[in-house]
């Protein structure tokens, strides 16, 4: 489960459903065919912007293949529950970059390589109308355990902005207008493990405050289902405790694995070989222990769950969406899409269950437009597909009291991704 940051859930006593999102399947489908017609409704601004690493200000990284560390710019000293320990580092500073409209939060997501005995941070600082902020972090990143406890940073707020786990907030009457980027590689003293940023962008975006969201025309992807392999969370319940109370909250890494076992990308047998022999499926519990976040207490943090996938050298991102109808092209090119929603047990006719934050996988749409996800929150692998009505599952995913439209959007970098949305910012 991923609980949703309390300035959203401060929203929930508003939370009305609408007469077209307690309708059939049918209802639904006729409701998005006739929305074309409608007067366009509010949408989120929303822009995702990839790092170039041939532009800012290297100290010490190299750009090529990626930001890898080239030589040590300096020395600190780490200290958390691992202990004490001293890394060279080498930086780089992207330069200013305007989002094109004043913005309420950013997310930054990556993919990097970072073998043992290394690790990355990833900062941001944002301008708004009386300047530039602090750096803050939105995550300190490591594969292995042995070297620093990957982690979020809690306690950054100040007068300009604060940090919901990975989600830089800005403060009230404070928009973000511009940000910048800040990539930090550490390895062991005099070590040659190059750790490596294969990939990074920004998403920000301003999700207005609306507790209905109106169903979305569609077409594109009408009667496309991906094959996507089931998995339950809750065939893990009581497993492995240590990461957040075992597979009874792991939505989020349940999910991971289904998108990368759509691309063939599994742990290897000795990279599961600790999990019980008896687990019906090891690598649900591999991607809990691997996103896991030892500060928020969970699997749930949405980069820490891109950059995993990037474990198998993927490419991976954390953005938002602003309609079904945006999402169907992804499907329509083959790629399965995991959103995160929080809603009310009578709020998404066939989940059977509420939640304050959950992560569930997009992997098609029936001939009239209704929702085929794969739900982790099921008895059982051949539970998990559902099919949800259209209409109620963009309300609850959408609105401002749940993610706002949060997708992770995971995918060999082979494969294309398709045009965006015409005339909008991109969002992918």
């Amino acid at each position: 489960m991923r609980t949703l940051p309390v300035f959203l859930s401060l929203l929930s006593g508003l939370l009305m459903v609408s007469t077209s999102a307690t309708t059939s399947a049918t209802t639904s489908a006729a409701a998005a065919a006739g929305a074309a017609a409608r007067p366009a409704e509010v949408a989120p601004d929303v822009v995702f912007q990839r790092a170039d690493f041939t532009t800012g200000t290297p100290e010490g990284t190299t750009a090529g293949d990626g930001l890898a560390f080239g030589s040590a710019a300096g020395t600190v000293r780490y200290t958390d529950a691992l202990g004490t320990r001293t890394w060279e580092y080498a930086r780089w500073t992207g330069p200013e970059r305007g989002v094109g409209f004043p913005a309420t939060e950013l997310i930054a997501s990556w993919t990097a390589d970072v073998p043992p005995g290394s690790w990355m941070q990833v900062e941001t600082r944002a301008r708004n109308a009386e300047g530039l902020t602090k750096w803050y972090s939105l995550g300190r990143w490591a594969y292995t355990e042995g070297d620093i406890r990957r982690t979020s940073v809690p306690d950054q707020g100040d007068g300009d902005a604060s940090v919901a786990v990975d989600t830089l907030v800005a403060a009230s009457g404070k928009p973000m207008t511009a940000y910048q980027l800040r990539l930090t590689l550490y390895r062991a003293p005099g070590s040659p493990v190059t750790p490596r940023v294969r990939t990074s962008g920004v998403m920000a975006s301003d999700v207005p405050r609306r507790a209905t969201v109106p169903v979305s025309p569609g077409g594109a992807a009408w009667g496309t289902e991906l094959d996507v392999p089931r998995r339950s969370q809750n065939v893990h319940q009581g497993h492995y405790p240590e990461w957040d109370g075992g597979g009874e909250a792991w939505c989020s890494p349940t999910s991971t694995t289904m998108v990368l076992g759509y691309w063939d990308k599994w742990p290897s047998a000795q990279d599961v070989s600790w999990v019980d022999p008896s687990d019906p499926n090891p690598e649900v519990d591999y991607a809990a222990r691997y996103t896991y976040d030892h500060a928020y207490e969970g699997a749930g943090n949405w980069p820490f769950n891109t950059a995993y996938a990037g474990r198998y050298a993927m490419d991976g991102f954390v953005t938002r969406l602003r309609s079904l109808t945006e999402l169907e092209l992804l499907i329509k090119a083959g790629i399965p899409v995991v959103t995160s929603q929080s809603f009310k047990a009578s709020e998404l006719p066939g989940a059977g269950y509420g939640t304050n934050g959950h992560l569930m996988v997009v992997v098609g749409f029936t001939s009239d437009g209704d929702v085929i996800a794969n739900d982790p929150a099921s008895s059982g692998n051949s539970a998990v597909r559902r099919v949800y009505p259209r209409a109620n599952f963009e309300n609850v995913w959408l609105r401002s009291s749940s993610s706002g439209g949060v997708a992770y959007v995971i995918h060999p970098p082979g494969h294309a991704l398709p045009a965006t949305t015409p005339g909008l910012p991109a969002n992918w």
